[in-house]
C-alpha cells in the first residue's frame, strides 16, 4: 500500500496532535521518492514501512523522512504508524527497526476511545552545551539568558535524535515564540540537532513543551515524541524527577493543534517510554 494514509499522533480528535503521513508498503520506493511524498505530504515527518528483513512476525523496518530530509527516529510517526498497523493487524507487541536502533511498540485499545500507543526508546544520554553555543541558540530565538528557568541548566539530550533542551522561565516566554530561522537552523546543523525542545514547569509532573524543527523545513512540530523521550532522559539523569516517574507534557496548544504526550521513566530501565493515542485524519 504506497498511497500514503494521514494520521495524527497524541491527539483524541484529528483536530489535534501532529499529522503524520504514513506509507504502509514502501518496498518498492527509492530514498528520492520517500522525500518526495513527505515534501508533498508537507507534515514535519512521514514514516515509511517495509517488512522485516528478518521475517519476524509484527516487526517492521521503519525510516523517516521530513519535507527535507531522512531523520534518525520520530516518535510521533512511530505511535501513528503503530496504531495504523494495530487497525489492520491487532493490538499487543509489534517491534520497528529504525536508523536509531530497534524501538518494541505496545498497542491497545482504550475504554470508548482511540487506541494507545507506547514507544520504548534507545539508551538515551545527555550531552552539556558549549556556553557558545547556548548564545547562539539564544540570539536565534531572541532569548535573553534572564528568560531561563535557572533550575533547569540547559543540555543536549538523546533518545533516538538529539534535541537542545531549554527551559523557560515563564508560561508567557514560552507562549512568544518568533525566531530566526535561518540563523537556528545553522547552529543545529551544525550540532546535529533534530529539534529545540523548549519547557516550561507546570507543576511536580506536568510541563510545557514547544518544538521548533526549521531543520525538517517547518516552523515548529506540533507533538514531538522523540523529544519527550529525550526530555524524561534529561530529567531523570539531572535528578529532577524521581528514577520511577510518569510525566504529561502538554504540546501544541500555542499553536492551535493541543496534544498530551505521556512520559513514563521505570527505576532499573535507562530506555524512555512515550505514550499517545492516535487517529485518522479524513
Amino acid at each position: 500500500m504506497t498511497t500514503p494514509l494521514r494520521y495524527t499522533a497524541f491527539a483524541t480528535t484529528p483536530a489535534g496532535g501532529n499529522p503524520a503521513g504514513i506509507v504502509l508498503d514502501a518496498s518498492a520506493l527509492d530514498d528520492d521518492t520517500m522525500l518526495k511524498i513527505a515534501a508533498d505530504l508537507g507534515y514535519s515527518e512521514s514514516a515509511f514501512v517495509t517488512p522485516d528483513p528478518g521475517g519476524g512476525e509484527r516487526s517492521y523496518r521503519l525510516r523517516y523522512f521530513s519535507p527535507k530530509a531522512e531523520v534518525p527516529f520520530c516518535g510521533h510517526a512511530t505511535v501513528a504508524t503503530a496504531v495504523a498497523l494495530a487497525e489492520r493487524h491487532g493490538t499487543g507487541d509489534y517491534l520497528f527497526h529504525t536508523p536509531a536502533g530497534e524501538v518494541p511498540v505496545t498497542v491497545e485499545g482504550t475504554p470508548d476511545g482511540p487506541l494507545r500507543a507506547t514507544l520504548t526508546s534507545v539508551a538515551p544520554h545527555i550531552e552539556d552545551v558549549r556556553d557558545e553555543d547556548l548564545a547562539e541558540a539564544l540570539a536565534a530565538l531572541d532569548w535573553a539568558a534572564a528568560e531561563l528557568d535557572p533550575a533547569f541548566p540547559p543540555r543536549i539530550a538523546y533518545a533516538g535524535a538529539r534535541h537542545l533542551v531549554l527551559a523557560a522561565g515563564s508560561r508567557e516566554r514560552l507562549a512568544d515564540l518568533a525566531y530566526d530561522f535561518d540563523r537556528l537552523t545553522a547552529l543545529m546543523q551544525r550540532l546535529d540537532l533534530t529539534t529545540v525542545q523548549l519547557v516550561w514547569r507546570e507543576g511536580e509532573s506536568t510541563f510545557h513543551v514547544r518544538d521548533p524543527f526549521p531543520v525538517g523545513g517547518v516552523v515548529e512540530d506540533p507533538a514531538t515524541g522523540a523529544a519527550a523521550a529525550a526530555f524524561g532522559a534529561y530529567l531523570r539523569a539531572l535528578g529532577f524527577v524521581p528514577a520511577e516517574s510518569v510525566l504529561t507534557l502538554h504540546q501544541g496548544a500555542d499553536m492551535g493543534r493541543p496534544g498530551e504526550l505521556t512520559v513514563t521513566l521505570r527505576e532499573g530501565d535507562e530506555r524512555v517510554r512515550v505514550s499517545g493515542t492516535a487517529v485518522p485524519i479524513a
